[in-house]
Formats: structure tokens, C-alpha cells, sequence
């Protein structure tokens, strides 16, 4: 592990904290805007936001679609059982906290360096129940027992792509497994034109889960440039109208789709499964300017 750059308060401002872990440079950055809050970003692309006085501020894009997931996943402020499957700052994590105190959480992030340094410079309260176990994903939820999960979220990138054994059906018998019966798994996908990874991990999951949402900025669904996605799955019918609303407000308004319309978007991809999975497309280097 190399050196790292304490966080100084001179003259009220907060510094970079920079330092090498598993999966490269991570630097959390001080946000000028917000006291306390930092943007984690590894060998330079944005990971993480986290804002340590107001956990229930989602700065990303993606992040905040997840946390509209959060908040509809079971009645308001009721305490869930999440899996978090990558954790980078743990910001969907501490939001869980925030919003449904007394949730018990289990974070599993491959990099232990990168947690070492986040439990180090960006604490969770102490009375959060959150467990981080430092392991690979698949095999870090093959240890969640059997219907523990009210929730499994999904958001893990190594070098910006999501590992090949974790867009498969065989990954998603697995979330099937963890989950409770009528529970639910959102997850984190990018891609760009012409979507052929986001189509066939529609697919994949229509294989598995008999409802779906996707959640997305238009102009990622028409192939008009590389974005992220969130892709809702679930055995039980699945809140579409609110989900439609908050995606609708947020500052960049997204749009669900679902139903016959998603599974016709796929245009005939088929399900992945470990024998043909492929990590996701590296996104351009115009994406992080």
C-alpha cells in the first residue's frame, strides 16, 4: 500500500487523500461545494460519492435511481437485510443506514486495500450494521444464507467493467438463492451503442425473474451515447408507477421501461450464461472528461 494524503482543514478546505490499493490510484477528493463530502475515484474514474454529514444525499446519476430501489424495496423506514455486491465507499450502503435504521447490511468489496482506506478516512457510524467482507463477489454472496436478502444490489467494476462471471444466469441463481421470496435485485450496467451487453442482461434476468424495470437517461436507451442503467428484477410485481415518478424528478430525468416494451428492446438477445459470459464494455475516455 503507498502513501497516502491526510485530509487537512487549512483554511476550511479539506485536501485530496490519494493512495495505491488493488485496483489502482484511489483518490478521494474533497467536494468545494459540501463540507464534507468526497468523490472516490480510481485511476481516475468516479466511483463514489459520499457526503459524511448527509448520507442520504446521492450525488450520481445511477446512485440516486438505486436509491429510489432503496426506498421501495419495503415500507418506509422499515428495516431491511441488504447485500451489497461491490462496495467502493459504501454510499447505497450508508444510505440503507440512514433511511432504514436497524438494517442489517453485508458488504462485499474484492479490494481490501480500497476498504482499509475508506473505513480509515470516510467512517460509517458505529451503529450501523454493516458487515464489509473483503472476497470476490460471486464468492462472497455464495456465504449469504439461503432467503436471507430483502435486497441485492449489484455494482461492481474492475479497470470500469463489470466482470464476466457476474452477467451470467448461473450468478443470478445465485442472487435468487440469497433472496427472500419476494425480494429484490437492482442492478448497475453500462454500456453504449449498439447495447448488445445491456440487451442481453435484460435477457439474462427475464430468464430468471418474472418482473423487470429498467431505468435509464433516454438517450442511453437510443444508443445515443455510453451510460448507466438500472435493472430491476423481481419474482413479484415490482412498484413501476412511483418508480416511474422519482426516475422522472430526479435532475436528470430517466425513463422506465418494462413489461412486453422491455423484453422487445432486447430484439431477440439471448440469456448469458457462464460459458459465453463477456465483462462489460469499457467505456470511452471521453465518458471521465
Amino acid at each position: 500500500m503507498g502513501r497516502s494524503t491526510r485530509p487537512r482543514r487549512g483554511r476550511g478546505a479539506a485536501e485530496t487523500v490519494a493512495e495505491r490499493v488493488d485496483g489502482g490510484l484511489a483518490q478521494l477528493v474533497p467536494d468545494r461545494e459540501r463540507a464534507r463530502g468526497w468523490t472516490l475515484l480510481i485511476d481516475g474514474a468516479p466511483q463514489s460519492y459520499v457526503d459524511l454529514d448527509d448520507p442520504e444525499y446521492l450525488s450520481f446519476e445511477y446512485q440516486r435511481r438505486l436509491g429510489h430501489v432503496i426506498d421501495l424495496v419495503a415500507p418506509a423506514g422499515r428495516p431491511v437485510h441488504a447485500v451489497h455486491l461491490g462496495g467502493g465507499a459504501l454510499t447505497l450502503a450508508r444510505y440503507v443506514a440512514a433511511t432504514r435504521p436497524r438494517s442489517t447490511q453485508q458488504v462485499v468489496e474484492r479490494d481490501a486495500a480500497l476498504v482499509q482506506l475508506v473505513r480509515r478516512e470516510l467512517p460509517w457510524e458505529k451503529n450501523a450494521r454493516i458487515r464489509v467482507r473483503s472476497a470476490d463477489a460471486r464468492e462472497g454472496l455464495a456465504k449469504i444464507p439461503d432467503g436471507w436478502a430483502d435486497l441485492v444490489v449489484v455494482d461492481v467494476f474492475s479497470d470500469t467493467r463489470t466482470p464476466a462471471h457476474l452477467t451470467s444466469t448461473e450468478f443470478l441463481d445465485e442472487v435468487r438463492r440469497a433472496l427472500k421470496p419476494g425480494g429484490v435485485c437492482a442492478a448497475n450496467l453500462a454500456d453504449g451503442p449498439p447495447l448488445a451487453h445491456l440487451r442481453g442482461q435484460i435477457a439474462t434476468a427475464a430468464a430468471r425473474f418474472a418482473h423487470l424495470a429498467l431505468i435509464a437517461d433516454p438517450a442511453v436507451l437510443r444508443g445515443k451515447r455510453f451510460g448507466n442503467a438500472v435493472l430491476v428484477a423481481a419474482d413479484l410485481p415490482l412498484p413501476i408507477a412511483e418508480l416511474t415518478r422519482r426516475a422522472a424528478s430526479d435532475p436528470y430525468p430517466g425513463r422506465v421501461e418494462h413489461g412486453r416494451a422491455l423484453i422487445d428492446f432486447t430484439g431477440g438477445a439471448a440469456p448469458v450464461t457462464d460459458a459465453v459470459a463477456v465483462a462489460s464494455p469499457a467505456p470511452p475516455p471521453s465518458v471521465f472528461r
